[in-house]
């Protein structure tokens, strides 16, 4: 398999502003973005660099936003990986995949974000077909890990950090949860996502106990339907 077709392709430019954060989340990026920046004045000192990060919790709750974010603050070129997209019937196979994505990420010190990492980082042990063939490779995730470069940054992110790996989830010197946005928060989220339309497509019923991602797919469809039903009350009356 073509190892370019195992990367997903996405281009988008994302501010960490741009990201719906709580504060305590926001305050830990800040911190590690500056010390990615200032990586070389800290290691004069002795100081480690945290490059290995874990992003955990619901999806849509803005964990790709933020891998895009941090590489965009950096400056780096980003690498999004979906684990899900890669395993292979050939474990050894899904195993040379991961290490040569890992290689090329070290070689240009980029942004690595691995996307569902729970697909291939299983607790050791679990029931699956073959058993041996899965825990060499999490041995294999594991060794990548320990021996990934300072001077670039791994970001995963998983949906189920309950079965994955404890020698595993020991690796990441940095685990920020992201919970289901509180109603307060939607509000704010809601009020900036529509500030860019006209006040009669602004009044949308909102919807709550839902993610970002699908709180912006409910009030931009809303958005649609109220002006596609603005421009079809125009034709009739111009008809």
């Amino acid at each position: 398999m073509n190892l370019y077709n195992l990367i997903i392709q996405d281009k988008e430019q994302v501010n960490l502003n741009e990201v719906f954060l709580n504060k305590s989340n926001r305050d830990q990026l800040i911190q590690l973005i500056k010390e990615h920046t200032y990586s070389k004045e800290l290691q004069e000192y002795g100081l480690p660099v945290n490059n290995k990060i874990l992003l955990e919790g619901s999806s849509g709750c803005g964990k790709t936003m933020t891998a895009k974010a941090i590489a965009n603050a950096l400056g780096k070129n980003i690498i999004i990986l979906n684990l899900s997209n890669i395993v292979s019937s050939r474990i050894g196979e899904t195993s040379q995949n991961i290490k040569m994505i890992f290689d090329k990420a070290a070689r240009e010190r980029s942004v690595l974000f691995l996307d569902e990492l729970d697909q291939i980082g299983k607790a050791r042990g679990s029931d699956d077909k073959d058993v041996g063939e899965m825990r060499r490779l999490v041995n294999t995730l594991i060794q990548l890990i320990d021996y990934y470069p300072e001077n670039a940054l791994l970001l995963c992110a998983t949906n189920h950090s309950e079965i994955i790996d404890t020698a595993l989830l020991r690796r990441f010197q940095l685990k920020i949860k992201y919970d289901m946005p509180s109603a307060e928060f939607l509000d704010t989220f809601y009020d900036q996502l529509l500030d860019q339309f006209p006040e009669d497509l602004k009044n949308i019923e909102r919807k709550y106990a839902i993610s970002f991602a699908e709180a912006k797919d409910h009030a931009l469809t809303s958005v649609k339907a109220g002006l596609i039903k603005k421009l079809e009350a125009k034709e009739r009356i111009q008809s």
